[in-house]
C-alpha cells in the first residue's frame, strides 16, 4: 500500500458504494485550508507520466516542470515528480501531459510528493484572480485562522479566530463565492474575518501592493 492510499484509508476518503464499487469521496475544503494543510503547493506543467507497480491498482508518477513554488521551500524546494493512485476510485487524479499548467497541492511521504482528488488540484487558467493572490501571500497570512464550515442554518463562529464558510448553503453549490474570491485573514485585534481584497485589511500585516 502506498503512503497516499494509506492516508486515503485513514481519512475515509473512499468507501463502498451501493453496488460494491469503490468510490472516492472528499469533504469540501476551502482553498486556503488546502494551502495551509499541504506540505507542497506549486504551479507546474506535466511533461510525462508512467505507471509503476505500487498499491492494488498501481501508482501514476507524473514528471513535472515546476513553474513556481508557493509553499514547501524548506521541505522540498524543487519538485520533479508527483505521485497519485492510478485508480480514481482511490482518489487518484488524472492530469494532462503537455497541455495545461496546474496548481498542485500535496503531502510528502518518504521523500515523495503525493496528491489526489481530496487535495486542491486545479488548472491554472481556471483559478480566479483572488485565488492567485491568495496563493502569493493572502492564504499564508490566514494559516492561524480557522475556516468553519456551515452546512445548515443556524451556524455561528465560536471564537475570534474563525471565519464562517457558507458556500455549501448557496444555490450555486461548492465551490462557491467564498472559495473563489475570499481569504480568511487575521485582522487588527487578533480576530479573523473574510477579506476580498479591495483594500488592505491592516497595513501592518499585509502588503497593499498586489504581486
Amino acid at each position: 500500500m502506498t503512503p497516499w492510499l494509506g492516508l486515503v484509508v485513514l481519512l475515509g476518503c473512499w468507501s463502498l458504494g451501493d453496488w460494491g464499487a469503490e468510490a472516492c469521496t472528499c469533504s469540501p475544503s476551502h482553498p486556503q485550508d488546502s494551502f495551509c494543510n499541504s506540505d507542497i503547493v506549486i504551479r507546474a506543467r506535466v511533461v510525462g507520466k508512467k505507471l509503476v507497480k505500487e498499491g492494488p491498482f498501481g501508482t501514476l508518477v507524473y514528471t513535472i516542470k515546476q513553474m513556481k513554488m508557493y509553499r514547501g521551500f524548506t521541505k522540498m524546494p524543487h519538485v520533479q515528480y508527483i505521485h497519485t493512485e492510478a485508480s480514481e476510485s482511490l482518489c487518484g487524479v488524472k492530469l494532462e501531459v503537455n497541455k495545461y499548467q496546474y496548481l498542485l497541492t500535496g503531502r510528502i511521504y518518504d521523500g515523495k510528493v503525493y496528491t489526489g482528488l481530496c487535495n486542491f488540484v486545479e488548472r491554472w487558467d481556471q483559478l480566479t484572480i483572488s485565488q492567485r493572490k491568495g496563493l502569493n501571500y493572502r492564504y499564508h497570512l490566514g494559516c492561524n485562522c480557522k475556516i468553519k464550515s456551515c452546512y445548515y442554518l443556524p451556524c455561528f463562529v465560536s471564537s475570534k479566530n474563525e471565519c464562517l464558510w457558507t458556500d455549501m448553503l448557496s444555490n450555486f453549490g461548492y465551490p462557491g463565492y467564498q472559495s473563489k474570491h475570499y481569504a480568511c485573514i487575521r485582522q487588527k485585534g487578533g480576530y479573523c474575518s473574510w477579506y476580498r481584497g479591495w483594500a488592505p485589511p491592516d497595513k501592518s500585516i499585509i502588503n497593499a501592493t498586489d504581486p
